[in-house]
């Protein structure tokens, strides 16, 4: 699980790097998040029973909903809308470094009292919601390098861009799902 983790931070920084890459290390890093996707959800599938399955419906349900709208219309991706996301984005990845460096240093907050416990899954629920409109400038870079012409690789890097918005979305979700679970 850790290695597939590790291995695919540095494949998707490779990507994300090097786009002409993508459809080489595309592949690569589906497989290295597969395992510790896998781990992951088999650690929560212990403690929540069922867990796992009601995030990956919810996951892909949450695509199909946004795929949806945004071939509607009812969702488009405007100069605004991409600038909201991209920086409630980055505050959330922001927090997550900060917790990660800090995360050594300061007590775990324990499942304190309801009010805690509501603020955690509001939380939770704000990133999902966060993760689900990541699907839109996911949707909108795929359709714009198509109307583009864009070079033959790009398709493996729209398909990576969108792997990492559903991976996200399914941990958040699976998170999510976690602490509405929790006594």
């Amino acid at each position: 699980m850790i290695g597939g983790l590790f291995g695919g931070f540095v494949v998707a920084l490779a990507t994300i790097f090097k786009p002409n890459w993508a459809p080489l290390t595309a592949p690569i890093y589906a497989l290295l998040e597969g395992l510790a996707l896998g781990g992951i959800s088999a650690m929560f599938e212990r403690t929540y029973p069922g867990v796992a399955i009601q995030a990956m419906g919810l996951t892909f349900g949450t695509l199909f909903v946004m795929l949806l709208a945004y071939k509607t219309g009812m969702i488009r991706a405007t100069q605004g809308f991409k600038l909201g996301v991209i920086a409630a984005t980055g505050g959330i990845a922001l927090l997550y470094l900060v917790e990660m460096v800090l995360g050594g240093f300061l007590p775990h907050p324990g499942s304190g009292n309801q009010r805690k416990r509501r603020c955690r899954v509001g939380f939770s629920l704000f990133v999902v919601v966060i993760a689900a409109l990541n699907l839109v400038l996911d949707f909108d870079m795929i359709e714009t390098g198509v109307k583009g012409g864009a070079p033959k690789y790009m398709e493996w890097y729209g398909a990576f861009g969108l792997m990492v918005t559903l991976i996200w979305l399914y941990l958040e979700i699976l998170r999510l799902l976690g602490k509405m679970r929790r006594r």
